[in-house]
C-alpha cells in the first residue's frame, strides 16, 4: 500500500482453510513493498501449519507464483525469498494464481484485511476475524 510514497505501509494476511474451517494470520510489515508483502503472505500461511501438509496456495501475485515455480529469476528480495523457501520446504505446495480484484472471495478477504492492517499500522484480531467471517464456510477443491 503506497509503493513509491514516503508513508508506505504494508501488511500481509494469509487465510488457511480446511474442510470449511478457516484461520487468519497477519503481519504488519511497515515500509515493505507490495511484492515483499505478497512473499510474506505466502510464507506466513505455510509457517502457520504445524505439520507437513499438502497445500493448495492461492495468490494474486504472479511474482510469487512465477518465482516459486522457477520461471522468474530472483534478482531482489533475497531475504524474503529465503523465508518463503524455508516455509515451503516443509510442505508439498501447489502454487495457483488467482486474479486479484475479480470476485475471488478468499483473495478479496485477505486483500481487504491486509489493507486494513497496513492502514492501522498493527495486526488487529478483529480485522482477521472479519476476514474469516467474509469467507464463511467456503471449501476449496484440490
Amino acid at each position: 500500500m503506497g509503493n513509491g510514497r514516503e508513508e508506505m505501509r504494508a501488511a500481509a494476511v494469509a487465510l488457511l482453510g480446511y474442510r470449511g474451517l478457516w484461520k487468519a494470520f497477519g503481519a504488519y510489515l511497515g515500509s515493505a513493498t507490495n511484492q515483499q508483502a505478497e512473499i510474506v503472505a505466502a510464507a506466513l500461511g505455510l509457517e502457520s501449519l504445524r505439520e507437513r501438509c499438502r497445500v493448495h496456495l492461492h495468490t494474486d501475485s504472479r511474482y510469487v507464483i512465477e518465482t516459486m515455480c522457477g520461471r522468474y529469476r530472483r534478482k531482489t528480495n533475497h531475504a524474503w525469498w529465503e523465508r518463503l523457501d524455508k516455509a515451503a520446504s516443509k510442505h508439498e505446495v501447489k502454487w495457483e494464481w488467482a486474479e486479484g480484484h475479480a470476485g475471488h472471495v478468499i483473495q478479496e478477504a485477505a486483500d481487504r484485511a491486509a489493507r486494513r492492517i497496513a492502514k492501522l499500522g498493527r495486526v488487529d484480531q478483529a480485522v482477521l476475524r472479519g476476514a474469516i467471517d467474509k469467507v464463511g464456510t467456503i471449501e476449496v477443491a484440490d
